[in-house]
């Protein structure tokens, strides 16, 4: 008499299935074993160089900042020279060698506005320039500033078609900054100067339109008055 068959269950289906995938993940392991292994390695050294590279530069952010206190009282002072050089013999760095250090760094790069203008307040444009446009922070003043200081350079240079668009170009990094109204009158006053008439109305008006409460309104009055 043949037996009869025995049903299988649902249950020794599912368990049966996951027994089989389980070999065959053993087999594929005992297979690629050398390329997985070296995979994982791979990841964990990407891993560990993002780890590394992230508290390099937050170290090196910080000895900036501390650099950057120094030497600032030596800008502020005036004494643009010695701030570019900082002095031998002592702890001050100067800007140029802390922008040489950590100018990859937040800090370091505000430190590359402060060498930027210390240039430009000892006449040396073609310096300041080079700093201004090597400006890559995240600060949105800065960045206004860094154009603001090309434009700077180049009104300085007596091109005043390129100071105008880079004075314009600092007024729109951010509508926040309270530096605007007087970036749009430096544009406005130097496409006056390169016979753009039109532009400078326009800029003008703009400021009266949206920057009612600003003391340069006054100096806008008197600049549109000549466009009549």
């Amino acid at each position: 008499m043949i037996a009869k068959k025995k049903k299988i269950t649902k249950k020794q289906i599912k368990e049966d299935k996951l027994v089989t995938t389980y070999y065959k993940s053993i087999e594929y392991f005992n297979t690629y074993k050398q390329q997985i292994l070296i995979g994982v390695g791979a990841v964990a050294i990407i891993l560990l160089a993002v780890f590394w590279y992230v508290n390099n530069v937050k170290e090196k952010n910080t000895e900036a900042t501390i650099a950057l206190a120094k030497v600032m009282p030596l800008y502020n002072s005036g004494s643009y020279q010695e701030a570019i050089d900082g002095k031998p013999g002592t702890d001050i760095l100067g800007l140029k060698k802390i922008v040489e250090e950590y100018g990859s760094t937040e800090q370091g790069n505000y430190a590359k506005i402060y060498l930027a203008n210390s240039y430009y307040y000892l006449g040396k444009y073609d310096e300041a320039l080079k700093y201004y446009d090597d400006y890559s922070g995240d600060n949105e003043i800065f960045k206004a500033t860094a154009y603001a200081g090309i434009a700077a350079c180049y009104e300085a240079m007596g091109k005043n078609e390129e100071a105008a668009e880079y004075y314009e170009k600092a007024a729109n990094v951010s509508k926040f900054n309270p530096h605007n109204p007087e970036y749009l009158l430096n544009a406005g006053i130097n496409f006056m100067e390169s016979d753009n008439k039109e532009k400078a109305k326009e800029l003008f008006e703009k400021i009266k339109k949206e920057y009612k409460k600003s003391f340069i309104v006054r100096e806008v009055d008197r600049y549109l008055s000549t466009l009549v």
